[in-house]
C-alpha cells in the first residue's frame, strides 16, 4: 500500500455465517467483489470519506467510513439466520438470510475499536 493511500478489506469468514448465498460488495458505487463464504477482498483507496454497500439480494447495508492516510480498515459481512428462517426453509424450501455488515477492531486494539456508521 502506498504510504499516502488507505486500504479496505472485507471478509466473509465469521463462524455465525450460514455459508449460503453470495454477498455483493461495492466501494463508492464501484463493484468490489461477490463474496462466497470463506472469501475476502481488498482495495486501495484514497484517504477520506467512503461509502461501502453490501447486499445478499434481499437485504442491503451501507457503511460510511473515514480513512486516514496509511490506514487499513477491515470489515466483516455475515449472512445469518433469523427468526423464521428455518421455519420458512422447511415450509417453502427457502428462507430469508439477514445481513450483518460491520467494521472490525484493529488486530492490536485493546478496546472495542471504531465502528463504521450505518446509514
Amino acid at each position: 500500500m502506498d504510504a499516502a493511500g488507505a486500504r479496505i478489506t472485507i471478509t466473509r469468514k465469521d463462524s455465525k455465517d450460514v455459508g449460503d448465498r453470495q454477498i455483493v460488495v461495492s466501494v463508492d458505487g464501484e463493484p468490489l467483489a461477490t463474496l462466497l463464504f470463506g472469501a475476502e477482498a481488498s482495495r486501495e483507496v484514497a484517504p477520506g470519506e467512503h461509502r461501502l454497500r453490501a447486499h445478499n439480494t434481499l437485504f442491503w447495508k451501507t457503511l460510511e467510513v473515514s480513512l486516514a492516510p496509511g490506514e487499513h480498515a477491515r470489515f466483516s459481512v455475515v449472512n445469518r439466520a433469523g427468526m423464521g428462517t428455518y421455519s420458512l426453509l422447511g415450509l417453502l424450501g427457502v428462507g430469508p438470510l439477514y445481513l450483518r455488515f460491520e467494521r472490525q477492531s484493529p488486530p492490536n486494539a485493546t478496546g472495542e475499536g471504531e465502528k463504521g456508521r450505518n446509514v
